[in-house]
């Protein structure tokens, strides 16, 4: 009996279409994917790195090309006026000239201010806003000059406005006011003062001794290596160069006399004050090395006022650098200067140069805000 139902079972399952048509289809398979790979010899990889580099290489040099193109077209950085405060419509200006940082040649951000409020009909007084401990005398006094003879030129007020310090070179460019009655502001924090000639000379002689080092240079004369670091200076160098810094001293104070008509009168005075030492806002005050205690605002006023325009009819400047294209994405050509600008301070140790500043170490300081975010 089961062996019937088994049989029947099968029958129908025989019967039906969809066995039948499974039954009909052919069996096809599709033949087994055969990949071909041909290894790269070495020569062929090196030929393809090589081409990759060349083509980073050319698009480096271009760029570097462009880059020095733009700042030689641009000036290198020249000083672009913005709007700093007071009627934004007004013809008028005060234009504030800022001096920050170390001076080292004075040739740099200072004097294209400068140059650019020179060329201005509509700038009628000047805020010298000094934030510096000084520098070189040769880039201090070039400052001086050019701000004495803007003033002189174009016939217009100058008003200093002291930041956080302003001393030795930085004070002997502020003298640029001439004998104006009170054109010198020092904030209530301001450090002043430090009026004196300082030559490095750092002695290492002791040292070399004792890793037996010797300096063994030849030179035309004994004095042509005078300052150097790794000779003793002789008791006719030391004069020699004494001189050379008392030369350089006479003329910061008279420079000092101009800015101070007081001191012409007194030199006595002048003489107790120029020990280098630096000086609060208030003992300035008292010994009349500034004229006021007072913010930049204050000091814009008194410029306004000396210029005689109208009270809040001005319009003030300031200046800055435009910043091109090629600087934003860092590949300006002063960008790989870093490296340049860091030999160029570690030379800067033996060098054989005088300072206006309030430091005692002028070498060690690198400056790339010099004369006013100098250059």
């Amino acid at each position: 009996m089961a062996e019937s139902q088994a049989s029947e079972s099968h029958g129908s399952e025989a019967h039906r279409p969809e066995s039948r048509a499974a039954a009909s289809q052919p069996n096809y398979r599709l033949p087994p994917e055969i990949v071909l790979r041909h290894k790269s010899t070495g020569l062929a990889r090196l030929f393809g790195w090589l081409g990759w580099l060349g083509f980073f290489l050319a698009g480096a040099l271009l760029l570097s090309v462009l880059s020095s193109q733009a700042d030689y077209y641009s000036g290198d950085g020249d000083a672009t006026e913005r709007y700093h405060s007071g009627e934004k419509y007004s013809l008028n200006k005060v234009a504030i000239i800022t001096l920050e940082g170390v001076i080292m040649d004075g040739d740099g951000f200072v004097k294209q201010q400068i140059d650019h409020i020179r060329d201005d009909e509509n700038v009628k007084a000047v805020v010298l806003r000094v934030n510096s401990p000084g520098g070189t005398v040769t880039g201090s006094d070039y400052i001086f000059h050019h701000l004495k003879r803007l003033r002189k030129e174009k016939d217009i007020p100058i008003v200093v406005s002291m930041g956080s310090i302003a001393a030795s070179g930085g004070y002997y460019a502020a003298m640029a006011v001439g004998d104006q009655k009170d054109s010198i502001y020092a904030e209530p924090t301001t450090t002043t003062g430090s009026i004196g000639v300082i030559v490095p000379h750092y002695d290492v002689t002791g040292l070399m001794e004792r890793y037996d080092i010797a300096d063994d240079s030849i030179a035309s004369h004994p004095n042509k290596q005078m300052l150097s670091m790794t000779r003793k200076l002789s008791d006719e160098q030391r004069a020699l160069v004494q001189d050379y810094v008392n030369e350089s001293f006479e003329r910061f104070k008279s420079i000092v006399k101009e800015g101070r008509p007081l001191y012409q009168k007194d030199p006595d005075a002048l003489e107790q004050l120029a020990t280098g030492e630096v000086f609060t806002a208030d003992k300035a005050k008292k010994f009349g090395l500034v004229d006021r205690i007072g913010f930049i605002e204050d000091a814009i006023e008194r410029a306004a006022e000396l210029a005689d325009l109208d009270q809040k009819k001005y319009r003030v400047v300031d200046f800055e650098r435009p910043v091109s294209a090629l600087e934003l994405i860092g590949l300006s050509a002063r960008a790989g200067r870093g490296q340049a600008s860091e030999l160029s301070a570690l030379l800067e140790l033996n060098s054989r140069r005088a300072y206006f500043i309030a430091t005692t170490l002028p070498p060690l300081i690198s400056s790339s805000k010099a004369y006013g975010s100098a250059d």
